[in-house]
């Protein structure tokens, strides 16, 4: 039976002073890039899309932006808020904010849309899945939680509000104000919010680079926690465990 690896609670410093860095970059890397040309084929599908990216999407189409240029902006305002939460970025979140975007807009540059609707469907499914495959990449790397997640964890921390109640207040606002803006909701929709806390929970165990430190405890995390130490992070359907971290 496979030993379950735990995530471990370290600072922006430690990620960095960790073991296999090497390794754990080229997985960051990796994760990232392919979270970036799921998100692509996600939205090749034309059937709908997870609530940041409806907002993304939405805001795409009234501005002279590529959805991926818009991904790095939002991005780096989101992580802005991160500065009265005094939370400190890892190195995983700084490449967050870039790599994501730029992968979205090379995938969207290749892939052309499906004509037809099976093919649709199939270009969707398969967007869910590696982006499951994606965040279980990314986030096993330890190299810090992504500006959206850290957005979430940081509020919760510093209000005393659940991650429950601040997680879908946070994505029905943005799901909501994407939807006026013209981005794409429906089927991708859905089945992203039902299937993507499965399959993260299945891939990162199998994912998470071993440092041999002490497994997160929502309790005991710092100031800079990572989306995994709350057991519900977006995506999730809870409380099955944490989605990719963004």
């Amino acid at each position: 039976m496979r030993r379950s690896v735990p995530l471990a609670n370290l600072s922006p410093r430690q990620q960095l002073r960790a073991g296999r860095l090497p390794r754990r970059l080229t997985q960051l890397l990796g994760g990232l890039t392919l979270y970036g040309v799921s998100m692509a084929m996600m939205i090749r599908s034309t059937l709908g899309l997870d609530p940041w990216d409806v907002f993304h999407a939405g805001i795409t189409s009234h501005l002279p932006m590529t959805f991926g240029q818009v991904t790095i902006v939002v991005g780096a305002l989101v992580l802005l808020l991160w500065v009265p939460l005094r939370q400190w970025p890892g190195l995983g979140t700084v490449a967050n904010v870039v790599v994501i975007g730029l992968a979205a807009d090379a995938g969207l540059a290749l892939i052309a849309p499906p004509e037809a609707p099976w093919a649709r469907v199939l270009m969707l499914t398969s967007g869910i899945v590696l982006n499951g495959v994606a965040g279980g990449l990314y986030i096993g790397s330890q190299l810090g939680p992504g500006p959206r997640d850290g957005l979430m964890t940081g509020v919760a921390r510093r209000t005393g509000l659940s991650i429950r109640l601040v997680r879908t207040s946070i994505e029905v606002t943005v799901l909501a104000v994407g939807w006026l803006l013209g981005g794409p909701v429906g089927l991708g929709t859905v089945a992203y919010a039902v299937l993507i806390g499965p399959l993260v929970q299945f891939f990162l165990p199998r994912l998470t680079v071993d440092l041999g430190q002490p497994t997160v405890s929502a309790a005991e995390a710092p100031g800079v926690q990572h989306p995994a130490a709350t057991g519900l992070v977006p995506g999730e359907v809870e409380p099955l465990g944490p989605a990719p971290g963004r």
